[in-house]
């Protein structure tokens, strides 16, 4: 577990307001990227969002480490509310549900970096992209905070991040693991 994760794990326990603003900075975007690609609606992802923030803040002390990584317990608990909105709203079909909606396991593979290779194959990139992509990848920062550690304006960090995904595409053609690879990679 990383130390992004044992604080807010620890936080959930303890002082589960400060925990919900710790998940928001480091987890909504990328489960707002989620939730975008599940409903198709930016608005109604928002919203999915914001009760997925409620449900963490009132059940943060249901969640155990032991049993699952913290991020796919949110992407759980996001991928729930969503599939709620959807059936509230009658937008439900099974079709809809079994073409539409992004499969959890596909996405904890997706971003596992030991699955992907990722680390691996930013060695193949040229060392300015790959430090972009580690920085927010790996590290977990957003692309305001990597321009900082990496000294670099941010329009370079997104230039770089958009050149090294372009090159990433050509290893991996999933078109799943590239979506998840921009959403994380977009925050």
């Amino acid at each position: 577990m990383n130390p992004i994760e044992q604080h807010i794990t620890q936080l959930l326990r303890t002082d589960r307001r400060a925990a919900v603003s710790e998940v928001y900075d480091h987890y909504a975007d990328t489960l707002y990227g989620v939730l975008c690609s599940m409903l198709k609606d930016s608005d109604v992802a928002r919203d999915v969002l914001q009760e997925t923030m409620i449900k963490v803040w009132k059940n943060g002390g249901s969640f155990d480490p032991t049993k699952a990584r913290l991020f796919t317990w949110l992407l759980r608990i996001a991928r729930n509310t969503a599939i709620d909105k959807m059936r509230s709203e009658g937008r439900q079909k099974e079709a809809v549900i079994q073409n539409e909606l992004t499969d959890v396991d596909k996405i904890q593979k997706a971003l596992n970096p030991d699955h992907l290779d990722v680390e691996e194959s930013l060695n193949k990139l040229e060392s300015k992209y790959a430090q972009v992509i580690h920085a927010l990848f790996f590290i977990g920062l957003t692309q305001e905070e990597a321009s900082k550690a990496l000294d670099i304006p941010i329009g370079t960090v997104k230039s770089r991040l958009r050149i090294g995904l372009r090159e990433l595409k050509s290893i991996y053609q999933d078109p799943l693991v590239l979506l998840l690879l921009m959403d994380v990679l977009n925050q």
